[in-house]
């Protein structure tokens, strides 16, 4: 089984518990969508920054300062940031996982943002054959790694969503 599948089946339920705790914002209210944004607000830039000193990581994009923009135009200042510090190298692979993984997800979720709504990073989507070559390249690196790597990778992601999590019981 290709790591990524590993990655995916052992993460879904923490994934579900992130979506739990999303699909109670109402993006279709300024109000919602506000308190939405300021929620990953509070995770986003605190994975990116501990993405941003990783030396190992295959080419990424950064949003926060989509999400910034996004806050502004919305008259809502940017929170700080909850902690995230991974302390692997691996456990930032599965935070990459899981950050641009969500850009699939925030394509879908930009539909239910009205118009006249600022939706500058949930509509960041991968450019092509972005997703799948990342998808390849965590493959293709877990696979020369040992256990300990992947279990510390796996840590990672699951790490990057109780940080969603956090944020979205706080907002």
């Amino acid at each position: 089984m290709s790591f990524v599948r590993t990655l995916r089946q052992a993460t879904a339920a923490d994934h579900e518990m992130v979506d739990a705790h999303y699909g109670g914002f109402a993006l279709d209210r300024p109000a919602g969508y506000r308190s939405f944004l300021t929620a990953h607000a509070r995770a986003l830039p605190a994975v990116e920054r501990a993405l941003a000193e990783a030396s190992d990581l295959p080419p990424w994009r950064s949003r926060t300062a989509l999400l910034a923009a996004d806050l502004h135009a919305l008259d809502a200042p940017m929170p700080a940031p909850l902690p995230f510090q991974p302390g692997a190298a691996a456990e930032r692979w599965g935070a990459l996982y899981v950050i641009e993984g969500s850009r699939l997800g925030g394509q879908l979720l930009a539909r239910s943002v009205p118009a006249g709504l600022p939706s500058a990073y949930l509509a960041a989507h991968h450019l092509p054959g972005e997703w799948r070559r990342l998808l390849t390249t965590l493959d293709t690196h877990a696979a020369g790694q040992g256990q300990a790597w992947q279990d510390a990778a796996l840590a990672g992601a699951r790490a990057c969503f109780a940080l969603y999590a956090r944020a979205a019981a706080i907002a």
